[in-house]
């Protein structure tokens, strides 16, 4: 593969996040403005999956101690659920409520008016071509995600950074 072409995503990425994504994170039904951070531990929960705190902590490049600030934060406006481990009891396990899934689903990262009015500039033979594009790129993105998930489930358990 051509260097040209990392390049090209590398610098046509970023502006298409820079034109589109979301400057608040807000809660559609108490209208509660999240913080970035906090917005993006509630990207990284699932609702019936757990993660362990210290796993997400590492993931996300932050200390045990600020995690847990941060998760307690969200535990107490009802977006997180913190649950011991059943094995030792001594780990937090850490899932996303329903209210926090409702803010996380109402605050993609990308603006859909932005992205629509971004995508009436182009004729529709421009949209269906970009939108082509992206489809192959999620592809690809989600299979490395996938590869990355099955050496991380081979390894120490931990998320890739």
């Amino acid at each position: 593969m051509e260097r040209t072409t990392v390049r090209q995503v590398m610098e046509l990425y970023p502006r298409i996040y820079f034109a589109c994504h979301r400057r608040h994170v807000r809660d559609p039904k108490s209208k509660r403005v999240l913080r970035a951070h906090q917005a993006s531990i509630l990207d990284h929960l699932d609702e019936r999956e757990a993660v362990m705190l210290l796993e997400l902590a590492r993931h996300m490049g932050v200390t045990a101690s600020t995690m847990s600030l941060q998760v307690e934060q969200l535990v107490r406006k009802r977006y997180v659920i913190r649950e011991r481990d059943e094995r030792d009891r001594r780990r937090l396990r850490l899932r996303l409520s329903e209210d926090g899934a409702r803010v996380r689903e109402a605050n993609s990262v990308l603006d859909g008016d932005r992205v629509k009015r971004m995508l009436d500039r182009l004729s529709d033979e421009e949209r269906a071509a970009g939108t082509a594009g992206l489809a192959l790129l999620a592809r690809a993105a989600r299979e490395q995600s996938e590869e990355l998930e099955k050496k991380r489930r081979k390894g120490r358990g931990r998320l890739p950074v």
